[in-house]
């Protein structure tokens, strides 16, 4: 068998507050198999991007392990095996379009001509080479998170974690930007995690949903989806429905009707 993506073990994560400890994970176990597209979905204030930040190394958990690719977190880091998109594209506004995708590149010693060869690659992949010269201002909101993914991309990460990259997005251009980011993933075979509030959003991106519960958060069910296409087809076929109220009901504490989807519980 392949080594995982991402094991999570056990994991734990409290916080220190003005008014006292907060424990915001408990007895997390997670396995993302390689290839895999994961979503992260549960309650507001469940812990899903704290999970999200423990698996890149941003936090450090209070108990559990977190491997990725077989190593530890903190070791896949400093390989160089992630690409994280937030919600906000965070660019820099006095950089180019080209030259906020080479900037980790850049970080990272790699020379001029090579930076911007991947970086030309990665804008005709997100669709945006016409606009390398152009300045965040000048570019959209969904277009500057396609600036953002190809950055998150420019050092070819086995592992893309996505913070709510879509919610300040509206509905349709939310609906564009996941086409394209499947269609990203289906070219490059980056495993993906995305943490989303959108049920809608888990289950047409995403082979399995692993479903949280309230604070503090633990996986309660890894549902998995069976589209038969990933386009606007495959969001009005029964399969898609389905998935939705298994996730749903997930949330909700119910157990999954029997055959409506394959959910493992937790």
């Amino acid at each position: 068998m392949s080594t995982p993506a991402v094991q999570v073990t056990g994991l734990e994560q409290r916080f220190a507050t003005a008014s006292g400890e907060v424990l915001a994970l408990s007895g997390v176990d997670l396995t993302v198999e390689a290839g895999a597209f994961v979503s992260l979905i549960g309650p507001s204030g469940c812990g899903k991007s704290t999970l999200l930040r423990c698996i890149g190394d941003l936090v450090t958990p209070t108990a559990g392990t977190v491997l990725v690719g077989g190593v530890s977190a903190h070791e896949a880091r400093l390989a160089h095996h992630y690409g994280i998109a937030f919600q906000s594209a965070g660019l820099l506004e006095w950089r180019t379009v080209q030259r906020n995708v080479e900037l980790p590149l850049e970080l990272h010693g790699v020379g001029r001509r090579e930076r911007a060869r991947r970086a030309r690659y990665l804008l005709d992949l997100v669709g945006l080479g016409d606009f390398a010269g152009a300045r965040p201002a000048q570019l959209s909101g969904g277009m500057q998170q396609r600036v953002a993914i190809a950055r998150s991309l420019a050092e070819e990460p086995p592992l893309l974690l996505m913070d709510e990259p879509f919610g300040a997005l509206d509905e349709m251009t939310r609906e564009r930007m996941q086409a394209e980011l499947l269609a990203i993933r289906e070219r490059t075979g980056t495993t993906v995690v995305l943490v989303t509030h959108s049920i809608a959003e888990a289950v047409f991106c995403s082979t399995q949903v692993a479903v949280m519960s309230a604070r503090p958060g633990r996986v309660v069910r890894v549902v998995d989806v069976d589209l038969p296409s990933r386009d606007e087809d495959g969001r009005e076929h029964p399969a898609f429905f389905a998935a939705i109220t298994a996730v749903r009901e997930a949330l909700r504490g119910r157990t999954p009707v029997a055959g409506a989807l394959h959910g493992e519980d937790r």
